[in-house]
């Protein structure tokens, strides 16, 4: 196949890596040939990364990508340094400098995090000349617990965001994001990126081949056991720090009517304080708090592989999904569940684009709030809304969703976007 265009992306976790942001630039490069544009990968090797791998990740890749690896400074044996854009960041500046002198590439991309990665590209756009992009998956300069405590470690992180975002994006051509609400601040902080750049929100979206991957590999759930008379739902990846006071009105409503869930369990998987750490348990404490530990509420902190997750979610009657106090939040697990075709029930911000999603694939019932300000309605509507959602359920036919009003939130249409963004440039 030859290409008109090339577009090189910096991810410095990618497959087989299991982090959550890896997804983002490998399904960029699963389809952005289809649009003209040739995806050069460059990445740090995998002996280098702290977290467990999953090969199976791998399967998802395109037999033709290219992935270009480079070293990095190794944690072992002192851990001096652990995020990896760090350690990695001349020799991906190096092998990215090289790849853009030796061939003509005509755009460069940096999905953060890790949020380091971002100076790259004004680094190496001040050496080549080559455009660059950045794509926030995640905010680089926000507040989240323990900020407020000044000269803590979170503080001078925040700090750090703070003085090193303005630096790395005051050359950019592209500003993107998951949704506007990523990046919606670093233009208010930026204001001459309103000018000097294009600016576009482009959600995760789904992978319709992941699931057939996926069927061929004929995995099994591992976590739970399905039992007579009672009923699982799974909630697979990790709790954001502003998704903590939802969860407590939902165990809260729960607490208070625990006949009505008696035959109910909500497992909680990969949402640990650490990818790695099977006991840096998140819900536990919570969950406690109000007697739901281990009767209707299951947590397994450590996360598991990507698949392995998609497995145990078709081994359960449905999806669990718990949105934000943060409207632009949209959790990128609804798409695994539409794709899954298992029913949703999903606690959102009213604001959140995951509403639509839900509401027009016709995939689950969902209770929405309006804030920080309006948790309450949580509590009050559980009971009812649950009821709503087993009602659906009950009648629940794969045939019923509407393919074509998720089709807009494929992965293939996403980066759709992404190319119409880099042609015009």
């Amino acid at each position: 196949m030859s290409f008109k265009k090339k577009i090189v992306i910096i991810s410095p976790h990618f497959p087989p890596s299991n982090l959550a942001a890896v997804h983002r630039s490998r399904l960029f490069a699963q389809h952005l040939p289809e649009f003209g544009w040739e995806p050069i990968i460059v990445t740090v090797h995998e002996k280098y990364y702290e977290e467990e791998l999953d090969p199976n990740l791998e399967k998802l890749l395109p037999k033709e990508l290219r992935v270009v690896k480079t070293n990095a400074l190794s944690t072992k044996p002192i851990r001096i340094i652990g995020d990896i854009g760090i350690r990695g960041f001349y020799s991906m500046y190096k092998t990215t400098v090289e790849l853009i002198i030796n061939e003509k590439v005509d755009f460069l991309y940096i999905p953060i995090p890790s949020h380091f990665a971002a100076l790259l590209g004004r680094l190496i756009h001040k050496k080549t000349g080559v455009k660059y992009g950045i794509d926030y998956i995640d905010p680089w300069v926000h507040q989240w617990p323990g900020t407020e405590k000044k000269l803590s470690k979170h503080w001078w992180s925040m700090k750090l965001a703070e003085w090193l975002e303005p630096w790395a994006v005051k050359n950019a051509s592209l500003i993107t994001g998951v949704a506007e609400g990523y990046y919606k601040d670093v233009l208010e902080r930026n204001p001459h990126l309103k000018k000097n750049s294009l600016q576009v929100a482009m959600p995760y979206g789904g992978e319709k081949e992941d699931i057939k991957i996926l069927k061929s590999l004929k995995l099994k759930p591992y976590l739970f056991e399905k039992k007579n008379g009672v009923k699982d739902f799974v909630y697979g990846g990790a709790m954001l720090p502003k998704a903590f006071q939802p969860l407590e009105m939902v165990m809260k409503a729960i607490a208070n009517n625990k006949a009505f869930f008696k035959d109910v369990r909500i497992h909680f998987i990969g949402s640990g304080k650490s990818p790695n750490d099977p006991n840096g348990y998140n819900i536990r404490e919570l969950a406690m708090k109000y007697g739901l530990w281990e009767s209707i509420f299951f947590e397994y902190p450590k996360r598991i592989p990507y698949l392995d997750v998609l497995t145990h979610l078709n081994a359960s009657e449905g999806a669990f999904i718990l949105g934000s106090t943060e409207p632009h939040y949209t959790p990128s697990k609804v798409y695994q569940a539409v794709l899954s075709e298992k029913p949703v029930f999903a606690i959102l911000h009213k604001d959140s684009s995951a509403c639509e999603i839900i509401t027009k694939s016709n995939v689950g019932t969902t209770l929405t709030f309006n804030g920080e300000n309006d948790l309450s309605t949580i509590e009050e509507q559980l009971v009812l809304k649950w009821e709503e959602y087993e009602n659906f359920r009950s009648q629940y036919d794969t045939k019923n969703i509407n393919s074509e009003a998720f089709e807009q939130y494929s992965a293939f249409r996403v980066t759709q976007i992404l190319a119409s963004e880099l042609d015009k440039l």
